[in-house]
């Protein structure tokens, strides 16, 4: 059986590859504004790395916000359990996952066998998510890929009150007025982060090992800050970005996407 998982987000389009049990191949690409088209450029793309074609995949599940979009998926899952599936897969002892997205975050417990016990949804809200951060470079005029090391710079992290993207902006932009280091307003932002997280997190009934998933999980800044407001060690794979489309394409191979 050789199976695919499609996960459309809103910044970035995945696809994994399963065969046999085995994950041999991951892609990414931006998502853009056309995520139909991204579907279908990313699956191409993956098929393509392994030098197979479109016609040897067997079974394509489809995830994320633009899941519905992949109008060539013979099935649509939710990303919760495409995570659960993907953590699992890579980490089964792990029963807490925090993911981090372009524009939601999310809490997920796991049982012992990998199936999801209870979850926690911040989807309302920019706050705290991918779109967030990128609002906070363009308000510093930073690369967001300088984000994490440049916390780890910060002498004082500046204090972030709001939860509000909007209004959280105005305070980063307030704080460059005055003069404050760069590097302390991106530790602030990322303490405001941990902190929005962790009380998500708190309301449930969490436990270690966490993992953290998504494409946030590459920014070590959040990631410091979470395992300082957790008190705990977050474990981050090379495929955190991917986790959500290696579930679909493990619910793909399992069920024959029927």
């Amino acid at each position: 059986m050789i199976a695919a998982g499609i996960d459309i987000g809103s910044i970035t389009a995945k696809a994994a590859v399963i065969a046999d049990g085995r994950l041999i191949a991951v892609h990414t690409l931006p998502t853009g504004y056309n995520a139909r088209q991204a579907g279908e450029d990313v699956f191409e793309a993956v098929v393509c790395s392994i030098g197979m074609n479109p016609t040897q995949i067997d079974a394509i599940v489809a995830t994320g916000y633009g899941r519905n979009s992949v109008s060539f998926a013979q099935k649509t899952v939710t990303e919760i359990t495409c995570h659960a599936a993907g953590v699992y897969f890579l980490n089964p002892s792990v029963r807490t996952i925090i993911d981090i997205g372009g524009q939601d975050s999310k809490a997920i417990l796991l049982d012992d066998r990998g199936k999801v016990k209870d979850f926690a949804m911040n989807d309302k809200c920019a706050a705290g998510t991918g779109r967030f951060l990128e609002v906070m470079a363009r308000a510093l005029h930073a690369e967001i890929e300088e984000f994490g090391k440049l916390s780890l710079k910060a002498e004082t992290p500046a204090a972030i009150s709001s939860l509000c993207t909007v209004f959280a902006e105005s305070e980063v932009i307030s704080l460059i007025s005055k003069g404050e280091a760069r590097e302390n307003i991106v530790a602030g932002i990322h303490e405001s982060i941990a902190g929005r997280i962790g009380a998500m997190l708190n309301r449930m009934k969490w436990s270690p090992p966490v993992m953290m998933t998504g494409g946030v999980a590459r920014n070590i800044g959040i990631l410091k800050a979470l395992e300082a407001k957790l008190g705990t060690e977050i474990l981050v794979t090379d495929y955190a970005q991917v986790t959500g489309a290696i579930g679909a394409a493990l619910i793909a191979a399992m069920n024959g996407a029927t």
